[in-house]
Parts: C-alpha cells; sequence; structure tokens
C-alpha cells in the first residue's frame, strides 16, 4: 500500500478519528474542518508557551478570518508531564465557556489533557500536532499521572487530526528523536503482544497488528535521514505514529503500541525523574526501556525452552498471597504503593494455568521463537538505530544509573494487569536467566 492506501484504511478501522490530513499547510484547513464538525461552537484553543507562537496564533488568527469565535488558554511552564492538575485546569475552561470546543495545539501532553478533558464533557475535539514526538495524537486513551500513578484513562481519540509537515518537520531535532524511539518501541511491544496472544491473556487483533507492523520496519528504516531533518523521513516517523494511535483505537487498548518498553518511562515519570535538573521526554525515556528490552529477547532466544522443568515450576510457583506481599514490598515506597499489589492481583495465574501456559511453551518454542525472532530486533541493531536517529542510546544519556535500571526490573514486571515476557519468566522459572546477564560482565549494561 502506498501512505494513501494506508491512511484510508486505518481511517476505516479506527472508532473514533474520522478525518486525517497530512501534509505541507494542512493547518490552513483547521477553520473548514472545525466548522464541518462542530457548526456554531466556539473554538477554545490549548497551546502551551512554546506551541503558541509557532502554530496556536496563526490558528487563532485563522478561525477568527473565518468568524470562529475564540478563546485561548495557555499553559505557562515551560516543562511540564501529563498530570491530572493541568487536566482539571483545562476542564475549568471548558466550564467557564459554554459552547466551545477544545483544538489542541501541541505535542502529546497538550493532546492527552484536550483528549481527556473533552471525553469528561462528552464531546471530541481537533487536534494539530506541532511534533513528531508521540503516538498519543491518534490514540484511544490518555496517560495521565493520577495520584502518584501514570495510568492509561479510557477515553476517545480526537474527530479530526491535521498534520502539518511544514511545522512537524521544524519542530527541534530532539523531539523527532523522541518520537522515533516511541516507534521503534513498537518492535519489542509487538513481540509481547505475540506472548500474550501465544499463551492466551490477550489476543492479536488482526486489523489493530497489521495497520502498523507490515510497514514498521520501512518506517524504521532510515534513522539518519530522521536526525538530518529530511521531511520525507520525518513523515514516515510521524505516519507511523499515527497508525499506531489507529490501531489502538481499533484495539480500544495500548496493548499494540506499548508494554514493558513504556513502564520504564512510567516509573521515571512516576518519581519525577530529572537528568541535568530537566525531565527527560516520554520518547527519550522510551528509547531506553525499548533498549532494555530488545536485550532482554537476546537473552531469551540463547535459552533452550524445550528443556522446561514444568513440574519445579508448578510446584514453586507462590500463591497470590505470596505475590502481593512481594508487591507490597517492592512498591512501600513508590508513589503509588498499592500499585503493584492491585495489578498482580488482577494478572496473578493459578497453578493449573501456569503448568497450561508452560506446557505449551515446551512444546512449541522452537517454531515460537522463530516467530519472535522474526519480530525483535536485537540490542545490537537497536542502539545503532537509536543512535543513528539522535536518540538516547545509554541509560546514562537521560540520567538513569544501571543499578537504578536493573532495580526498576522487579516493578515493570509487576507494575501492570498487562501479560509481558517478565511474567512469562517468571512462570518458566528463567526470570533470573534473562535478567541478570544483561548486568554482568560483557553484559550490555555491566556494572
Amino acid at each position: 500500500m502506498n501512505r494513501e492506501e494506508r491512511i484510508k484504511f486505518a481511517l476505516s478501522i479506527a472508532t473514533d478519528t474520522k478525518e486525517y490530513i497530512m501534509g505541507c499547510g494542512a493547518s490552513a484547513q483547521a477553520p473548514e474542518v472545525f466548522k464541518r464538525f462542530f457548526p456554531d461552537k466556539r473554538a477554545l484553543i490549548v497551546a502551551d508557551v512554546h506551541t503558541w507562537p509557532i502554530l496556536g496564533e496563526k490558528v487563532s488568527r485563522l478561525f477568527l478570518d473565518e468568524g470562529i469565535p475564540v478563546t485561548t488558554f495557555i499553559i505557562e511552564e515551560e516543562e511540564f508531564h501529563a498530570e491530572w492538575k493541568y487536566v482539571e485546569q483545562v476542564d475549568a475552561q471548558l466550564a467557564a465557556h459554554p459552547g466551545s470546543v477544545l483544538v489542541s495545539v501541541g505535542s502529546g501532553v497538550i493532546n492527552d489533557l484536550c483528549k481527556l478533558s473533552s471525553y469528561h464533557h462528552g464531546q471530541s475535539f481537533l487536534t494539530l500536532p506541532t511534533a513528531a514526538s508521540v503516538d498519543g495524537y491518534s490514540s484511544f486513551g490518555a496517560s495521565i499521572t493520577f495520584e502518584g500513578a501514570k495510568q492509561t484513562f479510557s477515553c476517545p481519540a480526537p474527530i479530526a487530526i491535521l498534520a502539518d509537515m511544514t511545522v512537524i518537520a521544524a519542530a527541534p531535532k530532539e523531539m523527532t528523536a523522541a518520537g522515533y524511539a516511541d516507534l521503534a518501541a513498537k518492535v519489542p511491544a509487538g513481540a509481547e503482544w505475540m506472548i500474550s496472544d501465544f499463551v492466551g491473556t490477550e489476543s492479536i487483533h488482526p486489523d489493530a497488528w497489521h495497520v502498523l507492523q507490515d510497514y514498521l520496519d520501512d518506517f524504521l528504516a532510515h534513522p539518519a535521514e530522521v536526525a538530518a531533518g529530511n521531511p520525507e523521513a520525518i513523515s514516515d516517523v510521524f505516519e507511523g505514529l499515527t497508525l499506531s494511535g489507529f490501531a489502538m483505537q481499533a484495539a480500544r487498548s495500548s496493548r499494540p503500541a506499548s508494554c514493558c518498553d513504556h513502564l520504564f518511562s512510567h516509573i521515571l515519570d512516576m518519581t519525577e525523574h530529572r537528568c541535568h535538573g530537566k525531565l527527560q521526554s516520554h520518547g527519550f525515556q522510551v528509547a531506553i526501556g525499548t533498549l532494555t528490552m530488545c536485550a532482554v529477547f537476546d537473552r531469551l532466544f540463547k535459552l533452550d525452552l524445550t528443556q522446561l522443568d514444568i513440574d519445579a515450576c508448578v510446584t514453586t510457583w507462590p500463591s497470590l498471597e505470596e505475590e502481593q506481599q512481594r508487591a507490597r514490598d517492592l512498591f512501600k515506597d513508590f508513589p503509588a504503593p498499592m500499585l503493584g499489589y492491585n495489578e498482580i492481583t488482577k494478572k496473578y495465574a493459578p497453578f493449573e494455568e501456569v503448568r497450561k501456559e508452560l506446557s505449551k511453551l515446551k512444546r512449541e518454542w522452537p517454531a515460537f521463537k522463530a516467530k519472535l525472532q522474526g519480530q525483535v530486533y536485537s540490542y545490537d541493531k537497536m542502539k545503532a538505530l537509536l543512535k543513528a536517529a539522535g536518540a538516547p542510546y545509554e541509560p546514562e544519556q537521560i540520567g538513569l544509573s544501571l543499578a537504578r535500571l536493573k532495580d526498576m526490573f522487579p516493578l515493570v514486571q509487576l507494575m501492570r494487569f498487562r501479560y509481558n515476557v517478565l511474567d512469562l519468566a517468571k512462570r518458566g522459572g528463567f526470570y533470573d536467566a534473562i535478567v541478570d546477564p544483561l548486568f554482568a560482565e560483557g553484559g550490555p549494561f555491566a556494572l
């Protein structure tokens, strides 16, 4: 399929978004699109101090020229994450201006704030992205920190997306590199979805899989051109991110786009991690999570799981109460101390289920291993791609020590009900075999 055909198919499986316009100068069509979907409504433009002069002010003028009344809300802070207090601020703006519809002008945080706030008010919204930095523009759900925990709140994607590639291609290179890393995360995330499908906990949604995974290698193939600011290479990255969001719409879940790779980032967000005093972008944190998971899969592929001692695994499998206590201990000093307890309670498997999963794994490992190897990039390949794209490729580049990276693994395994490769490793008794060597002498993160 060419780009036009891919977008047409993506819109056909999307549940929320009805229009997607991508191209140089696409923002000029904002008034016409707004009038079509929201006739006789006031536009409430939400931007920040960076995106207002880049695009927000222009969009405001375009609306006013077309007779659309406009109110603006600009978040004045220089740096911020998607936190609940900002959702409340946007909610308050909508409440104060009845009959208004949100117009998001910004990157992923602004989009998620508008997405959740629009849902709170029973309406959709229009989004104008300013950077190829995340896949959230077109995704179902908003990732917001609430009561200390990073949570994905169910809410519809925007009804229309206008991607002005003149603006997006001119975004800071770090933002585009972050978007490249977020797109690269779909490689190991896809493998973890395959594992979940294999054990029967979360089946692959065919349309949600093929809309992105069929083209993912091509979208990631030109990292140096992305770093150089090549508009076509950046368009590929942005298209891939958008297709990822459409996949999430079709699946009504973030499963097509993330797994353990993103959980490392969520932990850093929740603990307000900084490097040289600055918050790190979602994409830069995900870059390290993605690279780490590729290293995990490298270790997994060295194992001969046809030799699993299933009886021993089942005999030593902890009870739910033991796992809940482990979660309490691990998360006791975490901003959300009950997070691990709540999530492991949802995904705990009884003995008979563990035996069933491991029996299938032992029986079908050679063929399944080959499928996984066809999906996942090696650590070395992923590192080279991230480096060429200008994204972080060593934990220290985002201020993350190797010791802390190792300490994050137990939290990552427990902090979400979504089945992951570390869950499989725990059940199969090979968790230490795929984690410990990463930090041993000769490993990619040797301490």
